[in-house]
């Protein structure tokens, strides 16, 4: 199990092509996360589609990636979707056979019904006995079925564990960014933001990296910026300001309107999904799609990337 890297990490698209997962596609697009600056790759997430992909789907996926990656970068993965916590342990025990660097868990998996801090610690120390002891854990606050944020309380469980080394942070508030950001302090744990506004402060603040949509678009401007928060404030902000809009228009028909820019980059994608209804895509959003297109050209161009 390899070290876990600071940095960039997208949240893997799954390709389809005649309604089975593309697994050249797969690789492909692994090599193209690795190419454009990424130090990681999560797959096996909301982004992939888990939750319409089988047990059969998720493993094969996150096994190809750790192998396309080859060790140049980290490969996380989540892919729990039962309700039951032995259910989940199953699911999570075969991927981390896979070779993935870090198993990630949904906060919200382990209080289905929303019950709780309560509920969700005994779940956490249930799921947790059942799962190898050696893997590296993490938790994603999944937008799906409820979005579960860690609470003070489940970050101090997670501190005690001496287990968890990744946090996929969907908050999007700069004062529990910053609070977070504290806690976590000179501890193993790292905090990854999925929010493109919040980004540049919580770098500054000690996050250690982005995990979230964008880097579907433009991970190699993620990258620069990544780079740029240490040593060039100023380019920093400016770049920041940028990303923080298109941050806007990631989302419409996602995950349709990233495999179209995948398309529109000449990487092998076709539109399937299973999570969104592709009619809804419609001329309107192709056309923001080709918007931001031109803005990341300009974008490479202007910050030689």
């Amino acid at each position: 199990m390899g070290q876990l890297k600071k940095g960039i990490y997208p949240v893997m698209l799954t390709p389809f092509s005649g309604g089975n997962v593309d697994y050249g596609a797969v690789r492909a697009l692994t090599e193209w996360y690795i190419r454009n600056g990424c130090q990681g790759i999560f797959a096996v997430c909301q982004s992939s589609e888990m939750f319409y992909l089988s047990l059969k789907e998720r493993v094969a996926i996150a096994k190809e990636v750790v192998r396309a990656a080859g060790g140049r970068a980290t490969v996380v993965a989540s892919g729990h979707i039962s309700d039951s916590i032995e259910a989940q342990a199953e699911e999570l025990n075969k991927i981390a056979e896979t070779g993935v660097d870090a198993l990630i868990l949904v906060t919200n998996r382990l209080d289905i019904h929303n019950e709780g801090e309560e509920v969700w610690l005994k779940n956490a120390d249930r799921l947790l006995s059942l799962l190898d002891s050696k893997v590296h854990l993490g938790f994603y606050e999944c937008p799906k079925p409820y979005k579960k944020l860690l609470t003070p309380r489940m970050i101090d469980w997670c501190l005690a564990t001496g287990r968890f080394r990744f946090i996929k942070d969907t908050c999007c508030s700069p004062e529990l960014l910053s609070d977070r950001l504290r806690q976590l302090h000179g501890t193993d744990l790292m905090l990854f933001n999925a929010n493109g506004q919040t980004l540049l402060g919580s770098l500054k603040q000690g996050a250690a990296g982005y995990s979230g949509i964008l880097a579907n678009y433009c991970p190699n401007l993620l990258a620069e910026l990544y780079r740029l928060h240490t040593c060039d404030p100023v380019r920093a902000e400016q770049l920041s300001d940028m990303l923080s809009v298109l941050s806007f228009t990631e989302n419409a028909a996602y995950p349709v309107t990233a495999k179209y820019f995948q398309q529109l980059l000449g990487n092998p994608f076709t539109l399937e999904t299973r999570a969104v209804d592709s009619s809804v895509f419609d001329r309107y959003q192709r056309e923001c799609v080709d918007q931001q297109l031109r803005v990341y050209k300009r974008l490479m161009e202007e910050y030689g990337v």
